[in-house]
């Protein structure tokens, strides 16, 4: 088993907020979010299940105004932060590919293997 991928500190995302990454996951480039909502985390790969576009509709940026849910910049499909699935557009019942992440001390986890 691979060793977890420190992605950054968990201070680094506001509660609640999001941050993207790019890492490399079997030795591909992979664009991924991180959302932080009530001290935990959550991880996504960047790519709308509709159609493969990245969702922040900034840099980084991946919740609506309200921050209460994930939402897709090219055509405004919403997604549940805590699963990922697509309550609202064009993708509706499909999901985000869910990654393993989690938190040690303050350090944010990826588990890429």
């Amino acid at each position: 088993m691979k060793k977890p991928l420190e992605l950054c500190s968990l201070d680094a995302i506001p509660d609640p907020g999001s941050r993207g990454f790019c890492i490399s996951i079997d030795d591909r480039p992979q664009e991924i979010m991180v959302i932080r909502r009530q001290n935990r985390v959550y991880a996504y790969l960047n790519s709308c299940p509709h159609t493969g576009a990245a969702l922040d509709w900034m840099p980084g940026e991946f919740l609506t105004l309200d921050q209460s849910r994930i939402i897709c910049a090219l055509h405004g499909a919403e997604f549940e932060i805590d699963n990922g699935y697509c309550v609202y557009g064009p993708c509706q019942g499909d999901r985000l590919t869910a990654l393993t992440v989690g938190v040690t001390g303050n350090k944010v986890l990826l588990e890429t293997g």
